[in-house]
């Protein structure tokens, strides 16, 4: 029998935020095609058996929560449902996680965040375990492929290195912590999903999604299309100077196939995923054509009960090219510019199981990067930039058993080199750099009982400055020019050293409350931050801030008061400092882009005729865009709040119909962001689903 796939048997719903699910017999979502139609069953009868739930993050194998020493946060399909999605970034599907502050710009631009008190690079993206970017991939990456999410906070394994990438804020490092995708991979149930929807900019979109297997062979697919009007996302007499509708098309093309061979425990596995993003930015010649193309391909086979192999290599493309015009002079068209990036990650791993539980685990891994800049003008192209870079990595990590106690220590060795041919169309003075380091990390926590567990890790990072930081995208004479939007040059950068740490306590009351603590300090040597240097025109330059940290306290409850009424809160409060006596202007200071305080709440509730219902509240404190004290703006201090509503419209064995609701932003809070940005404010969009 056809029907939809509902994820929902044995799974817990962690502590931290969870978008409350609501009843299965409303909510026909994709999976993983691990079971069948859900009928009858009461979703809000969630037990919390924490401890029955894997996670695969910590490992490279799937572990139970008790024996990770990080705070592991899960997030699944069903969840994703209950919140709206304005942006269309992935990373808001974690916007009501405590410890993160989300914040897109709009439709169109990344995500300019932080994570732990750290800005936006310091939290290292996954996608099946191998690396992404956190900026692009965000923007790219269909959520409908995903079959969980994984969030291990604090400073992270140093069985992941980090991202390569040259472009938006440089290297990433998971330091403050790890967010992993996890991909779809057996089928079990055949569906398809059929999706369509509009609203406010006279924004249209449909999606379709269909999973099926064939013996051993099992996959899916899908695709999707929007296109809008859009509006105005910038401040007034901004440099945007946004003249019409910013309108877009987007289109994402992905597929997956996996095929088990002899058993489940060994198979090979495809996925590709392909987006464009096409529109211009609000005025006649400022037109723009992004390309982005994802390739995952792992094998991985359970050699001997206590040996495990993976072996996993990829490639991320980035090809984005956009239109410059004469602002402020005129808007005549000056030349179009782009950034070709491509990003080869590999990774090899053994996992040996001994002594009732425990792992070992060691292995190597790598990455390749291209990274081009160019100018095109009258159809010319002029190289700007081009660089290559190379980085290998060994790894060892012991996590030891003894009864109730986790014991958690690992190393890492890594070597990473760059070639630099060409910044700003000059051939550098020093055309080669390479650095090598060790990182470690080490974690423990104890089981004190089912309802409490007390857990502290601690971890170092090194990262090298990336060719954007040190060529920027424009020369050192366009400091100031009007009309030169950008990045200016930093060549003298120096590469961060960092030490992360947390303490944390889980609690469970009774079995329908959750209740976690966690607090962290991190500390960097020769901190990278990316400084707003000027308004008008939009220029920014990296620069080394001396002695930064960073420390806080994250609050979270999560409680079922019945059938039909759930309900989340959580508060992080942080504090940073920027150290650096030799330069007055910063000492003092603080970290971008982190809020001084960050609160969530939500209730879902199920209401008659089919009804479900998820208010939520989304607070942001303080925060600046400069660790310059004269130089910076402040920014901060609002609250959202975000409506999603569904209605169950038809439903039998074979077939269903929903409808949804998203209202965003309905206080109509046109708060400002950095980079002259701001929230366009209240917007509205609904859809029609088909599952069969």
């Amino acid at each position: 029998m056809k029907g939809t796939i509902v994820c929902l048997e044995n799974r817990w719903i962690p502590m931290a935020f969870r978008p409350v699910v609501t009843v299965a017999s409303l909510l026909f979502l994709l999976c993983d095609g691990s079971a069948a139609l859900a009928q009858d069953r009461n979703i809000y009868d969630l037990s919390l058996d924490k401890l029955s739930e894997l996670v695969v993050t910590d490992s490279k194998i799937g572990q139970p929560q008790e024996t990770v020493t990080q705070k592991v946060e899960l997030f699944y399909p069903e969840e994703f449902e209950q919140q709206t999605n304005n942006n269309r970034n992935i990373t808001e599907l974690l916007k009501y996680t405590s410890g993160q502050f989300v914040n897109p710009l709009s439709r169109n631009d990344a995500n300019w965040g932080s994570f732990g008190g750290l800005g936006p690079k310091y939290n290292g993206y996954l996608l099946d375990g191998l690396p992404i970017d956190s900026f692009a991939d965000a923007m790219s990456l269909d959520p409908w492929a995903f079959r969980q999410i994984e969030i291990h906070k604090g400073p992270a394994s140093v069985m992941y290195s980090n991202y390569l990438t040259m472009d938006f804020a440089g290297n990433e490092t998971p330091l403050a912590g790890i967010t992993n995708f996890i991909l779809k991979d057996r089928i079990d149930t055949p569906a398809t999903r059929i999706k369509i929807g509009g609203g406010s900019y006279n924004t249209f979109s449909g999606s379709f999604y269909h999973q099926d297997s064939k013996e051993n062979l099992h996959y899916f697919l899908g695709s999707s299309y929007e296109q809008s009007d859009y509006t105005n996302y910038g401040t007034a007499d901004s440099w945007l100077n946004i003249k019409k509708d910013p309108e877009y098309q987007k289109t994402k093309l992905y597929a997956k196939l996996t095929y088990l061979f002899d058993r489940d425990d060994h198979k090979i596995s495809l996925f590709v995923h392909h987006a464009g993003h096409s529109g211009d930015a609000g005025r006649p010649n400022r037109d723009f054509e992004h390309s982005y193309d994802t390739i995952n391909a792992t094998y991985s086979n359970q050699i001997t009960e206590a040996v495990n192999l993976q072996i996993k290599t990829g490639y991320r493309g980035y090809d984005r090219r956009w239109a410059e015009d004469n602002f402020p002079a005129n808007l005549g068209l000056r030349e179009h510019d782009g950034v070709e990036q491509a990003i080869f990650p590999s990774d090899l791993t053994l996992n040996i199981s001994h002594d009732g539980g425990s792992l070992l685990t060691f292995g190597v891994d790598g990455q390749v990067a291209e990274y081009k800049t160019y100018t095109e003008i009258n159809g010319i192209k002029a190289t700007a930039s081009n660089v290559d870079a190379y980085s290998t990595g060994l790894f060892l990590q012991e996590k030891y058993l003894l009864g109730s106690w986790v014991f958690r220590a690992g190393g890492r060795f890594n070597n990473t080199n760059h070639s630099y041919n060409l910044f700003n169309g000059v051939a550098p003075t020093k055309q080669e750099n390479s650095w090598n380091s060790f990182l470690w990390s080490a974690g423990i926590r104890y089981n004190a009982s089912k309802s409490v567990a007390l857990y502290g890790n601690v971890g170092s990072s090194f990262v090298v400055p990336s060719a954007k930081q040190l060529g920027g995208t424009l020369s050192a004479a366009s400091a100031g020019v009007a009309g030169q939007n950008g990045q200016l040059p930093s060549l003298d950068l120096k590469p961060e050293k960092g030490i992360g740490s947390d303490l944390g306590l889980d609690l469970h009351p009774f079995d329908t409350m959750t209740i976690g603590i966690r607090g962290f300090y991190n500390l960097i040597n020769d901190a990278i931050v990316e400084n707003v240097v000027s308004a008008t025109p939009s220029q920014s330059r990296s620069i080394n801030a001396g002695n930064t940290f960073s420390y806080g306290i994250e609050l979270n409850v999560d409680h079922r008061l019945a059938e039909y009424l759930r309900w989340f809160a959580n508060f992080t409060y942080t504090t940073t400092r920027v150290e650096n006596p030799l330069v007055p202007d910063q000492n003092g200071s603080d970290i971008s882009f982190v809020p001084d305080y960050i609160a969530n709440a939500g209730i879902t509730t199920r209401l008659p005729f089919g009804i479900t219902v998820s208010p939520y509240l989304h607070m942001i404190g303080d925060y600046y865009d400069s660790t310059s004290k004269s130089g910076r703006k402040k920014f901060g201090s609002y609250q959202v709040i975000n409506i999603k509503g569904q209605k169950s419209l038809f439903k039998n064995a074979e077939y269903s119909l929903n409808a949804s609701l998203d209202l965003n932003n309905i206080l109509d809070r046109r708060y400002e962001m950095p980079w002259q940005f701001r929230d366009p404010g209240f917007n509205a969009f609904g859809s029609l689903e088909l599952t069969f």
